[in-house]
């Protein structure tokens, strides 16, 4: 009877001890084949299956796990590197601009009977406008729009760091709508300037002024975000200014951040935010249709802005006028496109040039000229000194020559 029982117990340690390895060989196969199978699919990895790591993964990555530094990495993009890199060099530009108020009776002749025109002076009025800006010098040499600083009688620059100065202009062109104002005082970082020319339709392209500059006391600057969705944009002529080659943008561009950098995803400044298109007079704001500058013209406009205080005029010597059918018959010309020379004055750059008086015009720099309009706007990339090829057709034959422009006289 004892020898029974002992077997018997022997029998049952060894089911308990068969049973205790079976499922610890099992609990091991399972998880081999959760976390070499499931795992991947899952997004898990074994590590994070210990129960100290299960909590931290959810943290991490949410919704079964993650790696915290692989967020952080997809985080820290191409649009956040170029803003860093952009956004200390970004101004608000705060002016007080000189506006002339018209007596709404001047020029009224009852009242100019009783009263005599002398009691219906101009008066004047100070206003507060604000803009943006960019650093393009260590001496704090600053690009901005003309339409930014027009009138000005006193402005301030306020830089990201706090830091407020009262600035000067130091030169303005109005025909391509743009300024150099100084801040003096301390050592500023330029900004990374680009080239305009290699802007691809389709690149990110990053927007940034100081459109609340006045409104919450805050010199950052802020970010928009789009595409540069067209290149070589022209308008006609308003007010005095040219804005021909542009670039467009549906980044969102909104008052006050005239004068701001366009940047693309290296931080490189490629054009000035200037005016936006918002479909009608009642609405002010941005409907993703903005236009830029392009740098590369900006760039020789600071350099002789700096140099000469103002843009110096290109003169050519010659005048033209558009062609019509008349015309074009008179020439024995079979085509209403160009414009005729009418006229060339002794010694200018248009006599040098060998321009005879009935030549037509049909190609400048490598661009069309269809029409008067057409050289309005051509010459805002020449400057005094820039040398210009011009194909001519004179007696049906076609003719090239170099225009060499020289400084309008005065």
């Amino acid at each position: 009877m004892s020898e029974k029982r002992a077997s018997a117990a022997v029998v049952f340690v060894c089911v308990v001890f068969a049973m205790a390895i079976g499922f610890f060989a099992g609990g091991e196969i399972i998880h081999f084949i959760y976390t070499k199978e499931l795992g991947p699919i899952l997004g898990i990895g074994a590590d994070s299956l210990a129960p100290s790591k299960i909590g931290q993964s959810k943290a991490a990555g949410g919704y079964g796990g993650g790696d915290t530094q692989s967020v952080c990495d997809h985080r820290m993009s191409a649009i956040v590197t170029a803003t860093r890199r952009a956004a200390p060099c970004v101004v608000g530009i705060v002016v007080t601009q000189i506006q002339v108020v018209q007596n709404p009776y001047a020029g009224d002749n009852f009242f100019d009977f009783f009263f005599g025109p002398q009691m219906n002076p101009q008066r004047y009025r100070k206003i507060e406008n604000i803009g943006s800006g960019f650093v393009i010098s260590e001496d704090g040499m600053i690009i901005t729009n003309y339409h930014v600083v027009k009138n000005a009688s006193k402005l301030y620059v306020n830089f990201p760091d706090g830091n407020r100065v009262e600035g000067k202009i130091v030169g303005t062109d109005e025909k391509s709508d743009l300024a150099v104002i100084s801040a003096p005082g301390g050592k500023h970082t330029p900004a990374l300037l680009g080239n305009s020319d290699k802007c691809m339709i389709g690149e990110w392209g990053i927007a940034l002024g100081n459109p609340f500059l006045n409104f919450i006391n805050d010199a950052h600057p802020t970010v928009t975000v789009g595409v540069i969705s067209a290149l070589d944009r022209n308008f006609a002529p308003s007010e005095g200014v040219y804005y021909q080659g542009m670039i467009q943008t549906d980044a969102a561009i909104n008052p006050g951040n005239s004068g701001g950098p366009l940047v693309n995803a290296l931080g490189e400044v490629v054009g000035i935010n200037s005016f936006i298109y918002t479909g009608s007079s009642a609405n002010t704001g941005s409907i993703g249709i903005g236009f830029a500058i392009p740098i590369n013209r900006a760039r020789r406009v600071t350099k002789e802005l700096i140099a000469h205080g103002h843009r110096r005029q290109v003169w050519t010597g010659i005048t033209v006028q558009n062609i019509n059918r008349t015309v074009a018959t008179a020439l024995n010309y079979n085509s209403v496109d160009g414009v005729v020379v009418v006229g060339v004055k002794p010694q200018s750059p248009g006599d040098a040039a060998g321009l005879k008086q009935g030549d037509v015009i049909h190609k400048m720099g490598g661009r069309l000229i269809l029409s008067n309009a057409d050289l309005d706007g051509f010459f805002l990339d020449y400057f005094v000194g820039d040398a210009v090829e011009i194909h001519i057709i004179r007696n049906g034959k076609q003719i090239a020559a170099e225009l060499v422009l020289k400084e309008q006289p005065k």
